[in-house]
């Protein structure tokens, strides 16, 4: 093959190169700025239905999810999965309960069930995590925060994968119930923390 020839193909081939990402550009934009629109237009809704306001405890399914009587699309009630926190899962499918999960889950139930709780969510803008359920801070009416007295008291885990407001403090609250050996930290052993801490915490718990 000739240069001339060469030349001419490595031109055509760029060419079709520009208008590929010009074509995805047109296509995918669009879709791109509606899917963020929506989003925030979602979150704002959240701020104006949740933030700051109380409402009923519907039920508890476990230590960090809650159910609030207010509407939530087509559903009686919201979900409420408590910001900044894990507690050990209930659910666990094909496995049995997380260690310490039935005590976390009747911790939050003695302090919720038949109250009233007000929610705060966070303000960097999200407003739901996994399975559309809010996140928020659950505030009793005595105006202590639940997410806070779950991971001092030792039935929660200072959630590491997000950033929220009070990530440093709740890791300090996790810290000292460590130190104290507050609920499950009194007996646990590293097979008993949940797979992302193991990762993410390599040296928690190690002989």
């Amino acid at each position: 093959m000739s240069r001339r020839s060469r030349a001419v193909l490595i031109g055509v081939a760029c060419a079709g190169l520009v208008l590929l990402v010009w074509l995805d550009r047109v296509s995918i934009a669009p879709r791109r700025v509606a899917r963020d629109r929506s989003s925030q237009h979602a979150a704002a809704h959240d701020v104006a239905r949740y933030d700051g306001k109380t409402f009923n405890v519907a039920g508890v399914v476990d230590g960090d999810t809650v159910d609030v009587a207010a509407r939530d699309g087509d559903r009686p009630t919201t979900r409420v999965r408590l910001l900044g926190i894990d507690a050990p899962e209930t659910h666990v499918p094909d496995d049995r309960p997380a260690y310490f999960a039935a005590e976390a889950t009747v911790f939050a139930r003695k302090r919720l069930l038949g109250q009233r709780v007000t929610l705060h969510l966070d303000e960097d803008g999200r407003t739901r995590g996994n399975y559309g359920r809010l996140l928020a801070y659950v505030v009793l009416s005595d105006g202590a925060v639940l997410n806070e007295m779950l991971v001092a008291e030792g039935y929660a885990y200072a959630d590491l994968r997000f950033t929220h407001g009070f990530y440093h403090k709740y890791r300090q609250l996790e810290a000292s119930a460590r130190s104290l050996r507050r609920g499950l930290w009194a007996e646990a052993t590293r097979d008993d923390l949940p797979a992302w801490l193991q990762r993410m915490r390599p040296d928690l718990l190690k002989d």
